[in-house]
């Protein structure tokens, strides 16, 4: 199912999670412009790569450089599928969690809990030498927070069915449950299967952290927490 948007309108312009968009979309034109070994070597600079991570963290965990890759990496994707998909989902349901926190606080969250998905693939993989790009950990994050903040939302999504397309309108309870089920599940059959192309632990432990950090955060005063 590929959601579209969601039944409950933000309150106002979600200015943060617009620009979080943006900045993803310009990095990545821009990285299409590389060459294939300059590609290579900003993947590699700026992505995560789970051995030497842990070597840094052990080596210099206090040091910059040692997390800087945990924070660009969420701001590189790559290929067109990957980063509309993320975007997708950033812009049906990052709005109304950005109207619950406020601007400051949902971009701080945005930012844990994309830092809580890397480190979740990386204690998932912490011997690979594969760079690790994309959003997905963050944006699995708001995918959490939205999963118990508005669990009487309803989305609409569109399902393709052998060669016919259906729209249909789901509860946001059971279209997110499906959805961190699918990871968790794809998560754990990579444990014991071959190299993955995707860091199926890093949305598991963005949902979980987007959960845990909805719980911690304080909402913005102007607004509230709604369940309906």
């Amino acid at each position: 199912m590929i959601p579209l948007r969601d039944t409950i309108r933000a309150r106002r312009f979600p200015i943060v999670t617009v620009s979080i968009i943006v900045v993803n979309l310009a990095i990545f034109l821009f990285s299409i412009t590389l060459s294939p070994g300059e590609l290579q070597r900003f993947v590699t600079a700026f992505g995560i790569v789970p051995a030497l991570q842990v070597q840094m963290f052990l080596q210099a965990p206090l040091a910059l450089d040692t997390w800087i890759p945990m924070a660009t990496s969420m701001f590189l994707h790559g290929g067109w599928l990957h980063v509309l998909g993320n975007m997708l989902y950033l812009w049906v349901f990052g709005d109304n969690i950005e109207d619950v926190l406020g601007r400051g606080r949902f971009l701080l969250f945005y930012l844990l809990a994309g830092f809580a998905g890397g480190l979740a693939h990386i204690v998932s993989a912490p011997g690979s030498l594969i760079p690790t790009i994309g959003a997905s950990g963050a944006v699995a994050g708001v995918l959490g927070a939205y999963f118990i903040t508005f669990p009487g939302s309803r989305i609409l999504a569109l399902v393709p069915i052998l060669f016919f397309i259906t729209f249909v309108e789901v509860p946001a309870v059971l279209f997110l449950f499906l959805w961190i089920g699918f990871q968790l599940l794809y998560g754990l059959l990579a444990i014991t299967g071959p190299a993955n192309m995707v860091a199926w632990w890093a949305h598991v432990g963005g949902f979980a952290a987007g959960m845990l950090l909805m719980k911690i955060i304080p909402a913005a005063n102007r607004f509230h927490r709604r369940t309906r």
